[in-house]
């Protein structure tokens, strides 16, 4: 006789089978393989759904059996059986009611359950189809409402499950998961931790009291920035066509150049703004992370490279209040006294100044407290993929000339071991000598017709401008003011500046 009411008199009655099903089904499994073929034959899942419809009283406890049983199923008959069926659809898209957090939970754990199971064949069985494309996927669409809940425990499970779709390496749920609008969830990710940044920041303030309870929170912080950098790393990491570009992108345009880039720059007025030391810290995090070649080379050109740029109501100046030699004089509004900007345009536009991003590093370094010492010291160094050894070394030390012979050994000694392509340090102009001949001796052997002759040139010229000026060009897309002329100075970076 099948139950017709489920209320609170009665809930123990269908709650105690239910358990009972997960532990028959997870035992016929592995010995005897008739408990599911009986399961199948009585069309329990059926039930399952039809009492749902009668009561939701019994919806965790629901969730929580068909989680048991989808996890501990080994027997790809009975795998397929589960996903293959209509009803597991069904359960997905049912409107639980979610105020209640335990419900919550178990909801989520459910789907990360099935995510566990998919491979190229079995995620298949999850999609609707038309005309050989994907119209729709319930169990991702709804797992990434919950992507950015306030639980820590819902967001990683919602991740894992992420991953584990990312990761089969399907082609028509790459295709679906990268158009619109399903690719708003990297963009949202990207904003989120870009929240976390300046979390950060607050934590921080000078104004902060140093407690305990303080350090903990920095502490806290610090992790979460890392954790959902190692999740943009394996997103990226999945191969996703089109999805490293849009994250790239979006950590360019959201973060990097209106916020990191420009607080290299100026002082923080409000809490909005990101003091150079977190921005250095930040950077530092995400080059050595993502381990992204179009990320660290846009970001390299946009340090290393003299970048000048003539915008309206625009006053270059140095960091330290002077004019750089290379720089171009300043058009200041004559018709505001004394040529100033307020500190709101200054902020505004502090990225397209006249200033040179590699001028505050040196800056910094020359001239800057131990902490901004080491934080530009740590960009640098982490564009070059050097250890993080020799920071201890450099901050340690305040006698000014051993320091910058320190800086000198520190570039020279680890360029042989850089992140950046050949051709893009080639084309900066910071690739070693010896890896230059080497180059041209091998185009010469190759029969190249500009090879020997560039060989033994009295000042060999780098052949791959091309590609520095992608990203030199990358940068005017990355600004609001449009920059009118990019160059690079093509000469050691420390030796100039010694």
């Amino acid at each position: 006789m099948k139950v017709q009411v489920i209320n609170d008199v009665n809930k123990d009655f269908v709650i105690n089978p239910l358990r009972s099903i997960a532990e028959l089904i997870t035992y016929g499994d592995q010995h005897d393989l008739n408990f599911f073929e009986f399961f199948m034959e009585k069309k329990v899942m059926g039930e399952f759904v039809r009492i749902l419809k009668i009561s939701k009283i019994v919806s965790v406890q629901l969730l929580q059996t068909m989680s048991i049983m989808i996890q501990n199923l080994k027997s790809d008959h009975s795998i397929y059986y589960l996903l293959s069926n209509e009803l597991i659809n069904f359960l997905i898209t049912y409107p639980f009611d979610f105020r209640d957090e335990e419900l919550l939970s178990y909801y989520v754990s459910f789907l990360r359950a099935i995510s566990g199971k998919l491979n190229k064949n079995t995620i298949s069985l999850l999609v609707k189809t038309e005309k050989e494309e994907i119209v729709s996927f319930p169990l991702y669409v709804e797992a990434i409402r919950f992507a950015f809940h306030e639980d820590d425990m819902i967001r990683a499970a919602v991740r894992a499950l992420t991953l584990n779709i990312y990761h089969v390496g399907d082609i028509h749920v790459n295709k679906y998961i990268a158009t619109t609008p399903h690719d708003k969830y990297f963009l949202d990710l990207v904003k989120f931790f870009r929240e976390r940044c300046i979390s950060l920041n607050g934590l921080l303030s000078p104004t902060t009291e140093c407690s305990p309870e303080s350090t903990s929170k920095i502490v806290s912080a610090v992790d979460e920035i890392e954790d959902n950098l190692y999740y943009l790393s394996d997103v990226v990491s999945a191969g996703i066509p089109d999805v490293g570009t849009l994250i790239t992108d979006s950590m360019l345009k959201l973060l990097i150049f209106p916020m990191l880039l420009p607080s290299l720059r100026i002082e923080v007025s409000d809490g909005k703004k990101l003091s150079s030391v977190t921005s250095l810290c930040l950077l530092c995090y995400i080059l050595r992370i993502l381990k992204i070649k179009d990320l660290a080379n846009t970001v390299a050109a946009a340090l290393i490279c003299s970048v000048e740029s003539f915008g309206p109501n625009i006053e270059a100046k140095r960091l330290d209040g002077f004019m750089a030699d290379h720089d171009k004089e300043s058009h200041v509004d004559d018709e505001k006294p004394g040529g100033n900007l307020d500190s709101n345009s200054a902020q505004h536009n502090c990225w397209h100044s006249a200033s040179v991003l590699r001028d505050a590093l040196i800056s910094y370094i020359t001239s800057g407290d131990d902490m901004q010492v080491v934080g530009s010291l740590s960009v640098l160094t982490t564009l070059l993929q050097t250890k993080g050894c020799m920071l201890l070394i450099i901050h340690t030390v305040t006698c000014f000339m051993i320091r910058y012979i320190l800086i000198t050994f520190f570039f020279f000694f680890f360029f042989e071991i850089s992140e950046l392509d050949e051709s893009m340090l080639d084309a900066l102009g910071i690739l070693p000598r010896r890896k230059q001949h080497k180059k041209l001796l091998l185009k010469a052997l190759i029969g190249e017709d500009t090879g020997e002759e560039q060989l033994f040139a009295p000042e060999n010229c780098s052949s791959n401008e091309v590609e520095l000026n992608i990203y030199l060009q990358r940068l005017k897309v990355y600004c609001v003011i449009p920059l009118v002329n990019l160059h690079c100075d093509k000469c050691y970076l420390v030796i100039k500046f010694l």
